[in-house]
């Protein structure tokens, strides 16, 4: 439970963004950069990273870099999904460049073996991800005595959101600025509870709190159901399971772990427009399914208001024979990769206290019980404190030019940057806003505090820009 994929998010699964027809065009290459950055053993170990470019706005090769740091999946399909940066592009009078992480994608150091042995998995950290990323800059952006390099602007969602972030703090001086857009770096020393707690506030005020209310008596329910033969049966009928629920684990295990996923994929992609980015849904996707659970249900018929509201995530296309609850997302997003991250450095406690507080059964953090499931799938153990001391944590002083934005809709926003006493950090809330909404393509139904979001990060590129090239050389 609570595996909760950063998408981008967050995390994505759709080559359009189901916004227009549009489909964004860039050539494919790759670099061979050092499969272990900080040694000096092994150093002719090298594996092929994928990247994307778009030199079209950009002919002369004068302008900016605006540089996608790719997170958990293919970087195709966050080239499809990050329209914003298209539009910017050609005001700029830049180049694109999206960078895949390592272990997702195309990008595979070991080939089909990679996923083979932690011996492997070993060189799957962030730390790694943004040393390729600069290794890149360095071969495509170079900078000596005579010519300096071009600025470069890193953009990213959600994980991407934290590397570009992160970009920015460990190699500021190959990155003039970074947009962090639905960023939880503070995920890792927050309140565990807070992310279901935003989740049931968004069910609670999209159509009617009768929505959060029913959610959170179906678990009694569907338990109540799967603990005889009869009722197993019924569930297999309601819900038209892909394949049976036999037992009562497949129900408080497997559906439940099923539900708790897809509640939070409808809150990060509860956007004003029809979208494919986790799976195809109509606009305000939460509000749709909330308008089937709008009165005080109880029994077999919430179950059935129930599934009728599920089908708005897994059958709003209609091709959908059945409900398939052994994955809530598409498998192209790199789960396995991400489950070995959140295994070692990414660690985001999640609970449930459930009652008054959130829509969830109870379940509390159990570091001991995680980190014994990470070594049993892995072989590895956590290291919750990892990110505090490599990239800051709480403590961001020494950190400038970065815009974190954060959707207020957005459960993930309980990890973000949402206030500062940096004034070299600019802070961006958007109180209509999903997961990293202001990163996709403009549209018509956006509203106004998504259109200023995006103003202001091209006034603060501008100003970093501005800022670099006002730089002079010293030798």
């Amino acid at each position: 439970m609570m595996g909760y994929l950063l998408i981008l998010g967050l995390a994505v699964l759709a080559l359009l963004t189901g916004q227009s027809s549009a489909k964004y065009e860039y050539q494919t290459k790759y670099l061979d950069v050092p499969l272990d950055h900080f040694s000096y053993v092994n150093e002719s170990v090298t594996f092929k990273l994928r990247y994307l470019t778009n030199d079209t706005y950009n002919p002369d090769g004068s302008g900016p870099i605006l540089f996608y740091t790719g997170n958990e999946g293919d970087i195709e399909l966050f080239a499809q999904n990050t329209g914003f940066m298209w539009e910017l592009a050609p005001k700029l009078k830049a180049s694109l460049v999206f960078a895949e992480h390592r272990f997702y994608g195309k990008t595979l150091p070991f080939g089909n073996a990679s996923y083979e042995s932690p011996r492997h998995l070993g060189y799957l950290t962030s730390e790694q991800a943004l040393a390729d990323f600069a290794y890149l800059l360095a071969q495509i952006n170079p900078s000596n005595r005579t010519v300096r390099a071009r600025p470069v602007v890193a953009f990213g969602g959600s994980y991407g959101g934290m590397l570009a972030a992160w970009f920015r703090m460990k190699y500021p001086h190959m990155v003039a600025g970074a947009i962090a857009a639905s960023a939880p770096i503070r995920q890792f020393d927050t309140d565990c509870g807070v992310f279901n707690q935003i989740l049931t506030s968004v069910f609670s005020v999209a159509y009617t709190k009768e929505c959060s209310l029913n959610i959170g008596r179906s678990w009694d329910v569907l338990k109540n159901y799967s603990s005889s033969a009869d009722g197993l049966k019924t569930l297999n009928e309601k819900f038209k399971f892909c394949s049976n629920l036999t037992k009562a684990e497949d129900v408080t295990g497997t559906f439940f772990d099923y539900l708790i996923d897809v509640y939070g994929n409808l809150a990060m992609i509860n956007y004003p427009y029809n979208s494919s980015f986790l799976a195809p849904v109509p606009a305000y996707p939460v509000r749709e399914f909330c308008g089937r659970l709008a009165q005080n249900y109880t029994g077999l018929e919430l179950l059935t208001k129930l599934q009728e509201a599920l089908s708005i995530y897994y059958n709003y296309n209609g091709q959908a024979k059945c409900l398939n609850i052994n994955s809530s997302y598409d498998s192209s997003m790199g789960d396995l990769g991400w489950g070995f991250q959140s295994c070692t450095e990414m660690v985001m406690p999640m609970c449930a206290e459930g009652g008054s507080r959130d829509m969830f059964p109870k379940q509390p953090w159990d570091e001991k019980k995680f980190s014994d499931d990470c070594f049993k799938k892995f072989g590895v153990r956590p290291r919750p404190i990892a990110p505090a001391y490599i990239y800051g944590g709480q403590y961001l002083e020494g950190a400038s030019n970065i815009v974190f934005s954060n959707g207020l809709l957005d459960p993930w926003s309980g990890g973000g940057v949402l206030r500062s006493g940096n004034s070299n950090i600019k802070i961006v809330l958007i109180p209509e806003g999903a997961h990293h909404i202001d990163l996709r393509a403009a549209d018509d139904n956006d509203p106004g505090s998504v259109r200023s979001a995006r103003q202001i990060h091209v006034q603060n590129i501008q100003l970093w820009l501005k800022q670099y090239r006002k730089v002079k050389k010293t030798f």
